[in-house]
């Protein structure tokens, strides 16, 4: 070997060496930054291989924004740009409507949340039958992970089942040795704990619901000891009107909504009626056509605004995990946007997936974002509401929206040469 081929493979192999040298580690990374594992990444972040989005693996998104922390940032953010001081009664007024805009008190139909698809059908579950189960899943997480990470509306499937009430993956109505997961009360005891440990947060329950024994959905909930956190279907706004304020539902401790795909059970158990509140486009793989959002059969046209929630499913009829980190990322954002079309301009509440972590980047996390950023200060990203740019289209949007509303009146308010 001659002193040119020396030399070039010295040169080479320093490149080499003060490449892996200057990658990223020990919580480094930034998303979409190469890692070898999950210690790799920034909080917040997790180390995931896509084929179909990127070579190799990278840091993708594992958790939620939370908009009513951010929001909470952005309000003494906004207090400090524009140099209220706190001292007088007119300053005192000032920082309580700005407490009014920033600080989770908006109605519950504002904001917008992240729901995991068959949150129970869970990769690796154990069998409660003792026989193998022979059905799909639809998520890799616990239910406590779910909600840790950010998932605040579940999709669980209720079945008679055993003489009691279980979460099945199955069909015609029925549940099965070998398409049952378990019984109701165990994931049910999950979502207690959580409530209990975390008593700002508000849970949504969406049922497909098989249940036929009578009294058994609110019997289940009682035994998890839920009820005490029960939102009550009288306080269930009918005709398009706005949802009760965040902070009045967990300031009276009312952080569980429940809703069922039974009619009558309204009526007979106190459990709302999925369609007499929101509406919601179609499932499956018909729901995952670009351009098109058409509504679920049994729901209300998408466009009826007497409903005042809004449901977006993206996620295939037979689940493929492969295939759902590309599901979860720019053509689930290009669906948000049709179905906001769809909807009469209105932005989603919820958008259902499977495999929440799953995606290219930002993913459904990013998806919740954007929706989040809509519907609270019409920006693309919730961030965008905290930052100069957006700050003052956020303050007059939630003003507008609390002078309506009668939560304050039009007096005392900024004079316009305090906006910046």
């Amino acid at each position: 070997m001659g002193f040119s081929q020396n030399l070039f493979l010295s040169i080479t192999t320093s490149v080499v060496l003060v490449g892996v040298a200057t990658a990223c580690s020990d919580g480094q990374c930034k998303i979409l930054d190469e890692c070898s594992s999950n210690q790799d990444c920034g909080a917040g972040l997790y180390c995931f291989s896509c084929p179909a989005g990127f070579s190799g693996s990278r840091c993708v998104r594992s958790t939620i924004t939370n908009q009513f922390k951010l929001l909470e940032t952005g309000r003494f953010r906004l207090i400090n740009k524009l140099g209220i001081p706190s001292g007088k009664l007119q300053n005192w007024i000032l920082h309580h409507k700005l407490n009014l805009l920033f600080n989770n008190s908006l109605p519950f139909n504002k904001y917008a949340f992240l729901t995991t698809h068959n949150a129970f059908a869970i990769d690796g579950y154990p069998s409660h039958t003792g026989i193998p189960r022979i059905t799909v899943t639809n998520q890799e997480d616990s239910i406590t992970e779910q909600l840790n990470n950010g998932a605040r509306a579940l999709m669980l499937d209720t079945y008679d089942f055993r003489g009691d009430v279980w979460l099945c993956h199955s069909f015609k109505g029925k549940c099965y040795d070998f398409t049952a997961f378990g019984p109701a009360i165990d994931t049910l005891k999950e979502i207690e704990a959580f409530l209990s440990a975390n008593p700002t947060e508000i849970v949504t329950l969406i049922l497909e619901d098989y249940v036929q024994a009578p009294n058994g959905l609110t019997t289940v909930f009682a035994d998890a000891g839920l009820m005490k956190y029960w939102f009550p279907v009288s306080k269930m706004p009918k005709n398009g009107q706005d949802w009760p304020l965040v902070s009045d539902m967990v300031q009276n401790n009312q952080r569980l909504l429940v809703f069922t795909s039974i009619q009558s059970k309204e009526a007979s158990e106190g459990i709302a009626y999925q369609w007499n509140y929101m509406v919601e486009n179609q499932y499956g793989d018909d729901g995952m056509k670009a351009g098109s959002c058409p509504n679920r059969k049994e729901s209300p046209p998408l466009d009826d605004k007497s409903r005042s929630l809004v449901l977006v499913n993206y996620f295939r009829s037979i689940s493929m995990k492969k295939l759902s980190c590309e599901d979860n990322s720019e053509n689930l954002i290009n669906m948000l946007r049709t179905c906001d079309g769809a909807a009469a301009s209105r932005w989603a509440n919820f958008v259902a997936v499977n495999y929440y972590k799953r995606s290219e980047g930002g993913g459904s996390f990013q998806a919740v974002d954007l929706l989040n950023g809509k519907l609270l200060c019409g920006c693309d990203d919730i961030h965008a509401c905290v930052s100069c740019d957006c700050m003052n289209l956020f303050f007059l949007f939630g003003l507008m929206w609390t002078i309506g509303h009668g939560q304050i009146s039009s007096s005392n308010l900024l004079p316009k040469s305090s906006f910046p």
